[in-house]
């Protein structure tokens, strides 16, 4: 009886069974995003033109990639136009006309719709986006064979043929990021500080 509790006593402090160990070829790793070493690469995204795996609130899990890339070209477009203009308007360039002389990329939107400019260029933008690209969204989400995101296949130069054209995607990508950006910073430094360009 004393041998069986001094047994007992003694697996009392034993620790628990020690676990098999795992195969390491078990183990799956997910990848790392490029852009935040710290976050796990999105799968979605892997293999699109410009992808660095960014995607930190992982919309490319429940959103379409082609809607997300469209907009984004799309985006980047608008945004490229939109700082060269608003530089250029800053730096003297003006529509003909003493109604658009001495006013500043800033002061243009209040303006034009005290002008009554605003409602012309809303039409013009409105019937271009219904005329262009709802057809082109619709053509995305239904059409196995539709064109490419961001390809409205207007290229009247020819750019679009030939070896570059995968290095004139990604071109356009960077830029597109690039004057996302860059037009956030020019808008709000010119509200900020009131001063022609270079605006600080």
């Amino acid at each position: 009886k004393m041998i069986a509790q001094l047994v007992t006593s003694a697996l009392a402090f034993n620790g628990p069974a020690a676990r098999a160990p795992v195969r390491s070829g078990s183990v799956q790793m997910m990848a790392k995003s490029k852009a935040l070493p710290f976050l796990d690469a999105p799968p979605g995204i892997d293999g699109l033109i410009g992808s660095v795996g960014f995607d930190p609130l992982k919309c490319s899990t429940y959103v379409d990639t082609k809607w997300l890339v469209e907009a984004e070209i799309k985006h980047g477009r608008v945004c490229m136009l939109a700082t060269a203009g608003w530089v250029a308007t800053d730096i003297g360039v003006r529509f003909p006309g003493d109604a658009y002389q001495g006013i500043s990329s800033l002061a243009a939107h209040d303006a034009m719709v005290t002008k009554g400019d605003m409602l012309i260029l809303f039409l013009v933008a409105s019937t271009i986006e219904i005329f262009g690209g709802l057809p082109k969204v619709i053509q995305l989400f239904n059409l196995d064979a539709a064109a490419a995101p961001g390809d409205y296949m207007f290229d009247p130069l020819g750019l679009g043929k030939g070896p570059g054209l995968e290095r004139m995607k990604l071109a356009e990508i960077k830029n597109g990021r690039l004057a996302m950006v860059a037009f956030s910073g020019i808008v709000t430094a010119s509200a900020l500080y009131g001063k022609p360009f270079p605006y600080f």
